[in-house]
Parts: C-alpha cells; structure tokens; sequence
C-alpha cells in the first residue's frame, strides 16, 4: 500500500472503475484547478462520485471515502469553457484526509490492492456471474452483444466484475457498493446479487409489455390491414361494398357509448355481416339489428328538474285538483334531490275514462323535462309485444317497451303504458306476466328483450300506467305498482276545468278567440248537470267543441260574428237537455228505493223497483243482474221472511204473491252486493205499502241477520247522488273513515248517515204510516213497527 496526496474531481451520476477509459466533461471551476494541479503531476487525479448529484458544490461529508486514481490521457478545451478530458483508471483508492477543499478538493490517500488469487468458488461465481449478464443482455436489449465475447475473456475476476458493472444501468449506490468491494470474491457476489434483481424486474417488465402488446396488435393488425385492402381496391378502381358497410358501422359504434358486452355483440354481428354476401337474407337481418343496437340509448339520459316550485306549479297549471297524484310526484321529486340513487317509480292511475290520466303522464314529463312515451296496452294479446321476437322469425323487431326507449331516445323517460287492464291472454302467451319484469324495480335493470339478446336497464324509466277497473288487472302485477286511484270530478270542479282549459284548448283547435266567444259560468254548469252524465270531462269538451263549431260557421258567414252563450240560448247549439238533473224522483212512491252504483264511468244512481203480483212465493229478478246481485236478493228476502212478525207483514205472504225486482236500465250489465239494503228497502216498501222517501238514496251489503256491511265506491257514489241532487245518503257505519275523500262542498249539502243494521235504514228510509189504510182488493194490512 502506498499513501499519496493527490488532487480530487468530483463526479455527479458517474462512477469511474479501474481499467475503465472514458470521456468526462469538467466544467465547475474547483474541478478545472483541480485537473491543472494533476497536470503538474504525473497526470493523476482522484475520482469520487458525489452522494448527491444536485449538488453544485459539494462539500467534504457529500462525497464517498473510495474511488478510482485515473491517469489523464488527453484534455480538450471545448467552447463554453468546458473541458473534455479523457481518463484512465488504474486503482481502488480510499481517502484517508482531507488536506484542503479550497480552491479545489486535496486528499492523502491509499491505494487499496486486489487479491489475485483464483478459487475454485471464486471460478464457479464468475462463470454464474457470466451466464447472468448474457440472460441480461438478451433481456435489456441495451448492451451490444459484442461486450459479451469481450467480457468472456477476461480471466482476472475483480476485472471482470468491474468492466460488467460499468456497462450495467444501475443506480449510483449500487455500483458505488461494487467499486468499494475490495475482495473479487465479495465483489462478484454483490454483482451476482444485483443481476439477479435486475433479472426479476426485466422479467416482469417483458410480461407486461407483451400483454400490452398483445392488446394492441390485434388492433393494429386490423386497422393495417383494412387500411391496406382500402388502398388495393382504390387502386384497382374497385370498393368492397361489404367491407365500407362494416367500416360505417365501426364508425357509428365510436360514436356511441355502449355497455362493454354490448360493444362485444356489436362487433361480433358487423364481423359477421363483412364475410357475408351484400345479397343474403341474414345479412339484412344483421343489418336491422345492428341498426337498432347503434340507435338504442345506452348511456344518454336527460337531468331532472327539481325544483320542486316550478314542478308543483307545471303540475297545477297543466291539471286541476288530482291532488294525490301531485303530492307523489313532488315526493319522488324530493327524495330524488338528496339521493341518486332512486329508482325509477311505477305508478298505476285507476279511474273512471275522462278525469284526465293519460294527459298527467304527459304533464308529469313536461314537469321533470324528461322524454314522453306512450303505448296502448288495449287488445294486446301476444307476449312478444312486450319482450319482442327472436331473430330467427322473419320480420323480427324488438317488444314495444324498447321501442319506446329507442323513439324517446332516452334511457329515463316518463313511459305510459295505457289501459293496461285491457289486456288479454290467448295461445300467443300473456302479456301481462312478461310487464312482471318490465314493472318490478328489482328486476328491470336488466330487462331482457328476445331480438337485441342483451340485457337493458330500464331502472331509470319512470312507468306510469292507467286503467279503469283495478279487478281487471292480475294480481301479480298489481303487486308490483303503486295504486292511486283517481275518483270523477265534483260538478264545481268540471266547471273550473271548463274554465281554465276546455273552452281555450277548444277556441284554439277551432280558429276562433275570446272576442268571438264568450261562455259565462252559469252556462258551463248548465251544460255540465243537462248536457253531461259522467266522471270525467271528454263529454264536456265535447259539448264545448260542439258550440265551437257552429260559432265557427256564424264567424265565416258574418264577418265579425259574436255570440255569448247562456241557460236561454243554449238549446239551439246543443238541443234539448239531455238529463234532467234535480231530484231523482220526484214524488215519494211505494216499491221504489234509490241506490247508488259504482261504474267504470264514476258512480250512478240506481232505482230498484218491487212489484207484488198474485202468485206462489217467486222471486222474478230482472235488470241483467249479476250472480252475487241475484244472492243478495234472495238474503235480503229471506231476511224479511223471518222478520214478517216485528215488520208487521203477513207471515204467510210467500205463499200468495210473486215478487218482481227490476233494476232498470234493463242492457246494462250489474253486479256487486252493494244493493242489499236497496232491495230490502224496496221489498219492504212493496209489502207494507209504505212510502220510500225519494231524497234518500242508500247503499249497503245485507246479512241473513240484517247487519249492513261496507262497499267500495263511496266517494263516486256520493258525487253520483249529489249529481242527482239527493239531500241525504245512507252508508255503512264502516264507510265512516271515507268521508275524508268526499269533497268539502258536497259533505256541506249533503247529510250522512251511518247504519249497522237495516231496522236503522227503514227508520231514515220509509215514511211514517200514522194509521193502516185498506187498499183494494189484493193489498196486504200491514204497518211499519
């Protein structure tokens, strides 16, 4: 070991081995003077590597204790300042003291010396040493594949794990942790380390990039190819109609934002449809698919309005009164605000025709600024209208549910699907159990249609469906939706619809404007009780349309022409009144009882009419009267024949008159066991020759004990009698809570009073007998107890 002092160049990234010769550009000014100190000297110099490579001027405790004393061969001044200087290493070197760092860096140092002795170990390590680097070599493609036939050569094993670290990528503590192995043996052992190291990350870096690769290639390869088969037939003046046809669809499908098993079918169907003959049947039908895939709105849906404000006042301005039905809507309206993830809600409107269900769908996607679809359910019969036909039918579409969201162009519009208790069920399956999965909100996110074969999320649509009669529609899939029932409108309420919409949706459709026309108040409520009997309003509108229109051939003949319509003039538009609207009946008679009845047109009034002919005990039931009306009869008889004593009829009455109940009118279809205590009434009235009172009307189901039951309709059956201008109604003590639903102006007019027993209802219903009269000849002595 020999000891010299000696002038020192920092190096920053670099390490500097012995037997190493290579180029290096000095341009920090300690290094310059450093380099001209060497050349005084034997042109040798110390090169230690800085710790730090941001270092501009490092300092005593930033460099590393070993490095490399190199021979300067040549320098060079090149522009700038910089000199190029080329070195030569000769020797491991540690610094044993720092003599100065100013001007530049002076150090004593000693050179550190190699064993040159060969070991069986030390020969096995350089062969295993040597096997790495060529793996490494072929891996790294970095190093040119001569360094390895030179590398091969060398014999000295400190040699030759120097000259391979040097042409490794490594960072500056590893290669700094070789060059401060003084021992070969040590050295190749650290070197053998770090390959291995280098190996396992080459390895993995291999693997990932020919996974990438392999996703690329097919691509690339495909759009070489295509753009290759474009140029040839360019040039031979020719175009594969099939393959511009693909090309057009593969363009529509980036355009598009399709789910990825979606864009996996797509592909499969335009590959399918570029290796078949422009000509062939399947290829039209691959095209009709492809078309209705590229077109359906996957992924494009329109934001709601929630501003509960503008909705409620849409709402109001669009449709008056259907109060339940906007209150829901404001709700969902609500919780969609403070969440997202809401599904969509399936709403059913049952109501009598014309109170206005069809339009509030439509007034209910104006308010939350979404699509609007409508599809009549009425007469459909076969199951492939909802779920669509297999393509291998000809003429194959899909169901009309995604029909429907192809024409809103939208995955959450407001769907209407209409009358959906007018569907039916025959050889062709049932339509109305292929809705299950289309209105049941765990199951439509992935709704299944025969044609397009892959699922579709129809969890963002609202449904809204409307039907008549809720008794109609299975059960299941009533289960599935929420119910609000829309009841007919008040007399008060048709006049303000007539008021706010009909007449000017009506003046409009007709050509004509206000100067023209003018229908006071008065006359819109005449029109309404003489003119009209229904639920709803399309009759009313109707009426209106029909002054419209001969307003309208006056304006044409009589430039200028005004008119103004009241309770006088009425009857040369529309003629003569068509109903007579006030009592029922009016005068008190034996025999006939009012009820009310509940139709698909809102509530009716029903007279039941008893007459006693001489006969033996029959019961002659007419009217078109269904099974369970028929029974309740029969109970309602069998109740007063065993009541004859405490209601004062002969006991024997059975044996010597018929009895005849007709409930007129005679075509129209009844059922139900709502007239029980109508029909009880009206036979009691018949037998004991007691007047009924014609301003009570009555509905009620009876026992064989007399109790009276509660019905359903109240509220359509009190606006019926209402309508009809009767004072008091008669009702089940169970029907009590019902009231609530009944409109505050009619609960005013009208008194109501609850029954459980029929003793009750003959109380309030027949007129007080002061004394018995003798009728002629086949009448019955009988007084009301």
């Amino acid at each position: 070991m020999s000891i010299k002092e000696l002038p020192l160049l920092p190096l920053r990234g670099v390490i500097v081995f012995p037997n190493m010769v290579l180029h290096l550009d000095v341009g920090r000014e300690c290094s310059k003077k450093a380099l001209d100190e060497a050349m005084l000297k034997e042109n040798l110099i110390l090169l230690v590597a800085q710790k730090e490579a941001q270092i501009d001027e490092p300092e005593t405790g930033d460099l590393y204790l070993l490095g490399t004393i190199v021979n300067i061969k040549q320098m060079l001044k090149l522009p700038g300042g910089t000199i190029r200087v080329l070195v030569e290493g000769l020797n491991r070197v540690r610094i044993k003291d720092f003599l100065h760092s100013q001007p530049y860096f002076k150090v004593m140092a000693e050179e550190l010396e190699e064993s040159e002795i060969k070991t069986a170990e030390t020969e096995a390590l350089m062969r295993s040493v040597l096997v790495q680097f060529e793996q490494y070599i072929k891996l790294s493609k970095k190093i040119p594949l001569e360094i390895l036939s030179t590398v091969s050569e060398i014999e000295e094993p400190g040699r030759l794990a120097d000259i391979i670290t040097s042409h490794l990528s490594l960072k500056i503590d590893q290669k700094q942790s070789i060059l401060e192995a003084v021992d070969p043996k040590d050295r190749l052992e650290i070197l053998a380390e770090i390959l291995g190291h280098e190996m396992e990350i080459l390895e993995l870096e291999r693997k990932i990039n020919l996974r990438v690769r392999k996703q690329m290639e097919k691509t690339q390869k495909e759009y070489y190819l295509r753009e290759q088969m474009k140029a040839i037939q360019k040039e031979l003046g020719e175009r594969d109609e099939r393959t511009a046809e693909a090309e057009e669809y593969r363009d529509k499908m980036k355009d598009v934002d399709l789910p990825e098993e979606v864009e996996k079918k797509v592909i499969k169907e335009i590959e399918r449809l570029e290796k078949m003959p422009s000509a062939a049947a399947e290829a039209v039908v691959i095209r009709t698919y492809l078309d209705w895939m590229l077109e359906l709105p996957w992924s494009v849906q329109t934001e709601d309005r929630l501003d509960l404000k503008i909705v409620e006042k849409i709402l109001d301005e669009d449709h008056y009164g259907l109060e339940k039905v906007k209150e829901r809507i404001i709700e969902y309206l609500a919780v969609r605000s403070l969440t997202q993830k809401i599904k969509g809600p399936i709403l059913c409107l049952i109501g009598p025709p014309g109170v206005g269900k069809t339009s509030l769908a439509r007034s209910i996607a104006r308010a939350l600024e979404r699509k609007f679809v409508r599809i009549s359910l009425g007469g459909v019969r076969d199951e492939a209208e909802i779920r669509g036909h297999r393509r291998t039918y000809v003429g194959a579409l899909p169901g009309r549910i995604i029909q429907g969201i192809r024409q809103a162009k939208s995955r959450n519009p407001v769907f209407l699907l209409d009358e959906v208790d007018k569907m039916s069920t025959d050889f062709r399956g049932d339509p109305s159990s292929a809705l299950l999965e289309v209105l049941d909100p765990e199951q439509n996110n992935s709704f299944s249609d025969h044609y397009i074969e892959v699922p579709f999320d129809l969890s963002q649509v609202m449904f809204i469906t409307t039907a008549n009669n809720r008794f109609t529609i299975p059960q299941p899939l009533l289960d599935r939706m929420e119910a609000i029932y829309l009841p007919g409108y008040t007399e008060e309420e048709k006049v303000k619809i007539a008021q706010r919409h009909l007449i000017n949706k009506q003046l409009q459709e007709n050509g004509l404007s206000e100067k023209n026309l003018r229908i006071s108040e008065g006359t819109i409520r005449h029109i309404v009780r003489e003119y009209t009997r229904e639920a709803g309003v399309r009759n009313l509108e109707r009426e209106i349309a029909n002054i419209c229109r001969k307003t309208a051939r006056e304006v044409v003949k009589n430039n200028g022409y005004r008119v103004t319509i009241s309770r006088s003039n009425l009857h040369k538009y529309l003629g003569p009144p068509r109903f007579r609207y006030g009592l029922a009946e009016t005068e008190n008679e034996i025999g006939v009882a009012m009820g009310v009845a509940w139709t698909e047109s809102g509530g009716d009034l029903l007279a039941i009419e008893v007459t006693l002919m001489k006969g033996k005990g029959k019961l002659i039931l007419t009217g078109k009267l269904g099974d369970i009306m028929q029974e309740s009869a029969h109970a309602a008889l069998s109740f007063i024949r065993s009541r004859v004593e405490a209601l004062g009829i002969d006991e024997n009455f059975h044996n010597e008159y018929d009895i005849h109940i007709h409930v007129p009118e005679g075509a129209i279809p009844k059922d139900g066991p709502s007239a029980g205590i109508t029909m009880a009434a009206a036979m009691i009235s018949a037998l004991t020759r007691i007047q009924v009172d014609h301003q009570v009307a009555m509905t009620g189901e009876i026992t064989l004990r007399g109790r009276v039951l509660p019905v359903g309709g109240v509220k359509e059956k009190v606006l019926a009698a209402h309508r009809a201008g009767i004072k008091r109604i008669i009702l089940p003590v169970d029907n009590k809570k019902d009231l609530a639903e009944i409109p505050g102006n009619v609960r005013r007019r009208m008194e109501f009073v609850f029954v459980e027993h029929i003793d009750q209802v003959l109380e309030k219903a027949l007129l007080k007998k002061e004394k018995d009269e003798s009728k002629e000849s086949g009448t019955l002595k009988v007084s009301l107890q």
